[in-house]
């Protein structure tokens, strides 16, 4: 780094001299200073020559303003060398980083935020700080001794010793100073770059049961962040020691120095511009100098080792601040299918729009998702929506809707007790009896006094704004809410009240944002088929909704799939793909398909509509709600239920939905 150093302050020997010239008027008005004021106390005053006193003190007011404007010239040539050192670590930082993201495009470095904002502002500050007190103390230094030599050179037998002590104590700090401040950077980098890793992993991590091994990690790295400012706390309290040293132990010896001082023909004045350059010049500068050198100097020092090619742009998997490996069991192979539930459960609660795991309304402790398989038509009547007022519920009467008919369910493939699961045709998949749910006991209900009957093997489309309980409705029938009042039934049977195993088979909720892991295309498509599934019908599921061209392109399903490269619709037709192969009876689609293209959406929608089962699909084009055998408006105080043509005559908030649909296609 020094030789670096050099190079770059020769390149600038024309800002170091005008930074210089400068800082020699700082230094005349430091001499001035104390030197006038012993010269009107010995000339002036204590002579009885009133006049020479004041005229000597008129000289060290002149010194003052001489001060400031040179304090002025300073900082303007200040910048001319600290915002290039700022331009150059930037490009350095940037650089870099572009170089190791085209090396490796899966990998990214989190640190490199720090390093581009953080690091480079405190590097470019500290350097600017340490130039202006480095400078000042020693034009202040050498002005102030000239001075005291000037005055009285035994005066600098009683100043000189602490001060050299109290500097060389100071030095012997510096370099464990800077030592503990690498350590705590190092530990403050890693701990941020272990929390960015595991935000981006939190499924990967719930999915294999990690959460305690991930906190207990991020905890001993929070921990070592915390030891190491407190040893670096202890080394300043040893700079302060110094500080007291060289700052407070001379004026002491002067004062206790002080008779035999004047027994030795120093004068009054002498003594008097003594103590003024020590408190007024400089003291000052040297505490300025030791807080900008324990501080900001070993903190320049570090960073800018960091910042020119100090820091690691990797690490091993045991090292502090490595990317998080998500430990526990694999999810991939013949695995219990409660793993498969607990990813499940974590996908489902990133993907709603509303918030969910509210305290009082906590999903099951495993749930999962799965695909579908059943048959049939459908009832309807309720209400939902926020603005309802407490205790009051909107009555807008019974609705009903065509019976659309439907061919009966299959069973899953290796899932031979599936049958006595699925409904047969003309029997209700999913039922909500007069459900309310409210994210708090304080909060308005999202839906209030809902009554829902899905028929087995029917499509129903939920629209409405955003906001307005949609994925509430997903969150409650996928069992991963718990309703206020009411019911939830799915299949017969009380959501979320199955055994361990049973959610990945019976209901799937693929959320908008997909779930991918890294492994092969093959696990994840397996991933909510507890018994497997044959090879014939996972290539079938990937071909139905339009995973072949990206199935190639990877390599094939035995390929290995880095989530990282993936865009979102690539996530999503894998996702969309795993639910259609999954065994469960019962689909719901929570803007799963938000991010493909409307071809890609209807081939994916046309898959589901022909696999046997029920679907819900939480729709965000129009083109969806015209697919589906009826649709659901929920506009915050009425749900209105039936066919497309149906619900276009009953609903205001759906004809102004279509509209805006059909004018954004255009």
């Amino acid at each position: 780094m020094l030789p670096q150093a050099r190079r770059f302050l020769a390149a600038r020997l024309r800002v170091l001299a005008a930074l210089g010239g400068w800082s020699l008027l700082e230094s005349a008005h430091t001499f001035l200073g104390g030197y006038s004021v012993a010269q009107a106390l010995d000339r002036g005053f204590l002579a009885g020559d009133t006049r020479t006193g004041l005229l000597w003190l008129a000289v060290a007011a002149a010194a003052v303003v001489v001060g400031g404007f040179a304090n002025q010239g300073v900082f303007r040539g200040l910048a001319g060398l600290v915002e290039p050192l700022r331009d150059g670590l930037l490009r350095r930082v940037v650089s870099a980083s572009l170089r190791e993201a085209v090396a490796d495009p899966a990998r990214a470095d989190s640190a490199v935020v720090s390093r581009i904002t953080h690091q480079t502002e405190t590097a470019r500050d500290s350097f600017a700080g340490l130039v202006l007190v480095a400078r000042s103390f020693l034009f202040t230094a050498a002005g102030a001794l000239l001075g005291l030599a000037s005055l009285a050179p035994l005066l600098l037998l009683v100043v000189g010793p602490p001060l050299l002590l109290g500097l060389a104590l100071f030095l012997g700090t510096l370099i464990p100073m800077a030592a503990r401040q690498r350590d705590y950077l190092r530990a403050d980098e890693a701990l941020a770059e272990e929390y960015g890793a595991v935000a981006g992993g939190v499924r990967d991590i719930v999915a294999c049961g990690a959460e305690d091994r991930t906190a207990a990690r991020a905890a001993r790295l929070a921990e070592a962040e915390v030891g190491a400012a407190r040893s670096l706390a202890r080394w300043a309290a040893a700079r302060t020691l110094s500080l007291g040293v060289a700052g407070q132990l001379p004026v002491l010896l002067l004062v206790v120095a002080t008779p035999w001082l004047l027994d030795r023909g120093v004068t009054a004045g002498e003594l008097l511009g003594a103590l003024t350059y020590l408190t007024q010049s400089l003291l000052p500068a040297l505490h300025t100098l030791m807080t900008a050198l324990g501080a900001a100097g070993t903190r320049l020092l570090v960073i800018l080792d960091r910042l020119t090619g100090g820091h690691e742009p990797s690490r091993d998997a045991g090292e502090p601040g490595a990317t998080v490996a998500v430990p526990g069991p694999d999810p991939f192979a013949t695995a219990p299918s409660a793993a498969a539930g607990a990813a499940d459960g974590a996908t489902a609660r990133a993907g709603s729009r509303e918030p969910a795991g509210q305290p009082g309304h906590p999903g099951p402790a495993a749930p999962a998702a799965g695909s579908a398989v059943p048959s049939g038509p459908a009832g309807f009547s309720g209400s939902a929506g926020a603005d309802s007022g407490p205790g009051g519920s909107p009555d807008p009467g019974p609705l009903t809707a065509e019976t659309v008919g439907a061919a009966a369910p299959a069973a899953a493939p290796g899932d031979p007790g599936l049958a006595a699961l699925v409904p047969g045709a003309g029997a209700p998949a999913v039922e909500l009896r007069s459900v309310t749910f409210a994210y708090g006991a304080g909060a308005h209900p999202v839906l209030r006094d809902l009554d829902l009957t899905v028929m087995a093997g029917e499509c129903l489309a939920v629209v409405g704004p955003s906001g307005i309980g949609k994925s509430t409705l997903t969150g409650l029938v996928a069992g991963l809410l718990t309703p206020d009042r009411g019911e939830v039934r799915v299949l017969g049977r009380p959501a979320g009240s199955w055994s361990a195993g049973e959610p990945a088979r019976l209901r799937v909720l693929i959320p908008q944002q997909a779930y991918v892991f890294t492994g092969t295309l093959r696990e994840n498509l397996l991933y909510l088929c507890p018994d497997g599934a044959p090879p014939e019908a996972v290539a079938a599921s990937a071909e139905a909704v339009g995973l072949g061209p990206l199935a190639d392109r990877l390599g094939g399903l035995d390929a290995v799939v880095d989530p990282s490269v993936l865009s979102q619709g690539e996530r999503q037709l894998i996702a969309l793909a795993r639910a259609h192969l999954s065994p469960a009876p019962v689909v719901l689609l929570d803007e799963a398909t938000c991010h493909l293209d409307p071809v890609a959406e209807e081939r994916a929608e046309r898959a589901f509509a022909e696999r046997p089962g029920t679907v819900i699909t939480v729709a965000h084009r129009i083109s969806s709600a015209r697919r589906a055998d009826r649709v659901l408006v929920m506009d915050g105080v009425h749900a209105v239920c039936g066919s497309h043509d149906e619900v276009l005559d009953r609903s205001g908030l759906y004809r102004d939905l279509v509209g805006h649909w059909q004018t954004a296609r255009v």
